[in-house]
Formats: C-alpha cells, sequence, structure tokens
C-alpha cells in the first residue's frame, strides 16, 4: 500500500455508508456514471459503449449494467480494503481492469474525474452520514483502487 492507511475509523464510515446505499445500488451506480460525464464530459469516447451510441444515455442499455459492475466494484473494494491490507479486486481482474483502462486510453489523471463523482454519489446518498471524516475515506479508499488499477495499466500480453 505504500505507505498509505485505510484506518479503522475510515473503514467504518465506508462500510456503514456502503451498507445503507447498497440496497439502491442500481440508482446510485446510474448517478455516479453521470456525474464522471458531466464533471468531463470528453470523457464519453473512453466507454466503448458510447463511443458510436446516439441514444440518450439514461436509455443506452449497457449504461446500468457497466455502472453497477463500476460502482458496486469500488463500493466492495473500499469495504474490504482493511481487512484485506490491500485491494480486494481478483488479481486476473485487477490485470483485466488494467489493460481495458489502458486500451481504452484512460489516463492516470482520469482518476480525479471518477474520485469526484464517488464523493458527489456518496454524499447524496447518505446526507445524514455524510462528513469530512467520511468524504477522506472514501477518497482513501479510492486512490487505493485507482493506484493498483493504474499499475496495470499497460499493453495485455
Amino acid at each position: 500500500m505504500d505507505g498509505r492507511v485505510f484506518t479503522e475509523e475510515q473503514e467504518a464510515l465506508v462500510v456503514k455508508s456502503w451498507a445503507a446505499m447498497k440496497k439502491n445500488a442500481a440508482e446510485h451506480s446510474v448517478k455516479f456514471f453521470k456525474k464522471i460525464l458531466e464533471i468531463a464530459p470528453a470523457a464519453r469516447p473512453l466507454f466503448s459503449f458510447l463511443k458510436d451510441s446516439n441514444v440518450p444515455l439514461e436509455e443506452n442499455p449497457k449504461l446500468k449494467p457497466h455502472a453497477m459492475a463500476v460502482f458496486v466494484m469500488t463500493c466492495d473494494s473500499a469495504a474490504q480494503l482493511r481487512k484485506a491490507g490491500k485491494v480486494t479486486v481478483r488479481e486476473s481482474n485487477l490485470k483485466k481492469l488494467g489493460a481495458s483502462h489502458f486500451k481504452a486510453g484512460v489516463a492516470p489523471e482520469h482518476f480525479e474525474v471518477t474520485k469526484m463523482a464517488l464523493s458527489e454519489t456518496v454524499k447524496e446518498a447518505v446526507p445524514e452520514m455524510w462528513s469530512e471524516a467520511m468524504k477522506n475515506a472514501w477518497e482513501e479508499a479510492h486512490d487505493q483502487l485507482a493506484d493498483a488499477i493504474i499499475s496495470e495499466m499497460k499493453p495485455s500480453s
């Protein structure tokens, strides 16, 4: 984890808020994804299923499954981070994620956008729990996952 620490307090905040969000994960996932594109409209071509699509975002049949996969993986990984002592996405999956992000043209700085979108999504999903400490907890968990993906961003062999 390169000297970065995800504390017990951060873990508790992430686990508690993820438990509250989980039942509406599909709705939060789509909001998260829309926020990414609001913050960075130029990111649209990085998503293969949006490249040649001219239907409105909400009507894209691949949006919800993709958004769900990304959001749930991010939140599950965040909730497991401390217990596992590292980012828990199966290694093969991490390599696959790195390769697919690389192939799509994703740059490390693009993860700042997903961090902002995640933060805003969690804040709107659980406003009664939101605090600066929770924001920091989610951002730390995000950064550790992003770093793990970035470290695998190279052409697939």
